[in-house]
């Protein structure tokens, strides 16, 4: 069996600065046991408690293998067994009060009061479920700032201690012997690897938006190489000792193929997860949204519900009817309590008009709904539209990314009301005349009647500072359509995983171009829901720049690597089209 920590790359960790500010009020390594009395406040900014709770500070637990890490706990003053609600991730457990998260939170326009900062960053606040009778188990994972052990990101690693973990929490005196997992971003892909354990004690999972594989989703997007948002993960990886931290981005260099052992690791074994699982998604999150929709379609647990917001995953997070569903879902399963939730819709999607009229918490009997049809829009190159019929002859389109614009676009208008709900792709047979390679940019977008392209904030700030951030960027907090990405060479797809619905890439092989060649190419897009007024257009962007740019504010955008003239043949032999999830009726 091949020993994974051999083939990885480790590098020594970040310095860990235990100032009681960087890392929060409450970092400082201090095992004990208090009462945080009602009305207790971390810091005059955030939320005061609504009861009494205990907090077990720095608590050890020891690992299968001997490695101890430590574990803040917070649990409600009671004699009766309660609950666990755990979250899991590499950001600090005291990191509610860090500058850095609170900055992020001020920025999109949340309020520090929402939370009580005594939340690990993403993750559930102590001050509402202690109240509802539950505990939170906030752990620094394994070489996390005092933990022992060497950090891994993602994968077997992370699974099996998030197991350990677990048992260990259900074992506890005050414990029900019921544990769950909560919290989104790193906090919501987390419990893909762990639940794929099977650890006997986790009654529940609830992902809030995360990737499930971490070479498609956020390494090699596309079988594109993008480091910058991976290297802002490992900043995270931070200790006091001389630990060492798993460098992705060095794997990605030596690893650049999806068939390596690493990677292959980073793979959410989704057909594992059995336990029952509140899944919370979006359309418009860069990060995490292919990956989301992946696991939803992935995991086997026969109860699994589905909820797509408009929103992003910060603020519906956070929304307090959104806990308030949370809750049912949890006290269902962890506390017995029979609330009705297993009448809950299965799926409840949301229809954006990106013009104020959005639908949400619409029922549906499954994702993509059954009265859904896909159908194709070609394209034509002479007229640049999208037509119900491809064209007899091949009409090129070419466009360099040197010159002008460098991408070309297609349009179709409306003639009556039509909503798009499920997966859409995109078909090219392109070329390149100069080069042995191009990286494609694909997105769809929303035209008015007036032909102006339509967005719209997914976070409550609306404020100029975050136009300027958005404007070429900030794609998970301003939705401007789904959106896809390729490198032809990457181009191969896995004959038993994909379907004509979704194009699965196998990602191990490099098919460099010909002079004069013309390729097939798959590209997958975001999935989307999305209605279209008689007069308004969709409008399909092929580009050899990245269009959408950044994913964050404070993240640099991909620069693509193409050169020379690339051609869209649309036609005769070479059809292209978007294929688009049309519902019926």
């Amino acid at each position: 069996m091949t020993d994974l920590n051999q083939l990885k790359t480790y590098k020594p960790t970040l310095h860990y600065v235990d100032d009681g500010r960087e890392h929060g009020i409450l970092s400082p390594f201090k095992p004990g046991k208090q009462t945080l009395p009602k009305g207790y406040q971390v810091s005059p900014k955030f939320k005061a408690l609504d009861c009494d709770i205990i907090f077990e500070k720095d608590v050890p637990v020891k690992l299968r293998d001997g490695v101890t890490i430590y574990t803040d706990i917070f649990r409600p003053v009671t004699d009766e067994k309660v609950p666990v609600i755990m979250a899991w991730s590499p950001y600090g457990k005291s990191a509610g009060t860090a500058p850095r998260y609170e900055n992020i939170f001020g920025l999109i326009g949340l309020k520090d009061n929402i939370v009580s900062g005594l939340e690990k960053f993403e993750g559930p606040d102590p001050a509402y479920w202690c109240a509802q009778g539950y505990a939170i188990a906030n752990p620094d994972e394994r070489g996390i700032a005092h933990s022992e052990g060497d950090v891994s990101m993602m994968g077997t690693q992370e699974g099996r201690d998030g197991y350990d973990v677990i048992e260990w929490l259900a074992d506890q005196s005050w414990s029900n012997g019921k544990v769950a997992m909560s919290g989104t971003s790193y906090l919501s892909f987390s419990q893909w690897y762990i639940a794929a354990e099977q650890p006997p004690h986790l009654a529940a999972i609830n992902p809030n938006e995360g990737l499930s594989d971490g070479y498609r989703d956020i390494a090699f997007r596309g079988g594109i190489p993008d480091e910058d948002f991976v290297n802002r993960l490992q900043s995270n990886h931070v200790n006091v000792a001389d630990n060492k931290r798993e460098d992705v981005t060095e794997e990605m260099k030596q690893y650049p193929l999806a068939n390596h052992p690493v990677w292959r690791d980073k793979i959410a074994k989704l057909d594992q997860i059995k336990v029952p699982t509140y899944l919370v998604a979006s359309y418009g999150n860069t990060l995490h949204t292919n990956g989301t929709f992946r696991a939803w379609r992935g995991i086997a647990s026969e109860n699994k519900w589905l909820r797509i917001h408009d929103s992003q995953e910060w603020p519906d997070y956070y929304d307090m009817m959104n806990t308030a569903d949370r809750k049912r879902f949890y006290d269902f399963y962890l506390k017995g309590i029979q609330n009705g939730w297993d009448q809950t819709p299965k799926v409840r999607y949301s229809v954006l008009d990106m013009e104020g009229g959005n639908q949400t918490d619409v029922a549906g009997d499954a994702f993509p709904p059954s009265y859904v049809e896909y159908q194709k829009l070609y394209l034509n190159g002479g007229s640049r539209e999208l037509v119900s019929a491809p064209t007899q002859k091949d009409i090129p389109v070419t466009y360099a990314p040197e010159m002008g614009p460098g991408k070309a676009s297609f349009i179709k208008r409306f003639d009556q009301k039509t909503t798009l709900i499920g997966y859409p792709k995109v078909h090219l047979n392109v070329e390149a005349k100069a080069a042995d390679d191009m990286e494609l940019f694909v997105v769809m977008q929303k035209l008015d009647v007036n032909g102006n392209q339509l967005s719209e904030f997914v976070v409550p700030n609306h404020g100029a500072l975050m136009h300027d951030f958005t404007d070429n960027g900030g794609t998970v907090m301003k939705y401007k359509g789904p959106d896809g990405r390729l490198r032809v060479s990457a181009r191969h797809l896995d004959e038993e995983q994909s379907t004509d619905v979704i194009p699965v890439h196998s990602f191990d092989r490099v098919e460099k171009l010909t002079a004069g060649e013309s390729v097939p190419a798959d590209i997958v897009m975001m999935p989307m829901g999305m209605v279209f007024y008689p007069g308004e257009q969709l409008r399909l962007v092929i580009s050899s720049k990245n269009e959408s740019g950044a994913i964050v504010p404070w993240s640099l955008p991909y620069q693509a690597q193409n050169k020379g003239q690339q051609v869209i043949h649309t036609g005769g032999e070479y059809v292209s089209y978007l294929q688009v999830p049309v519902k019926l009726g």
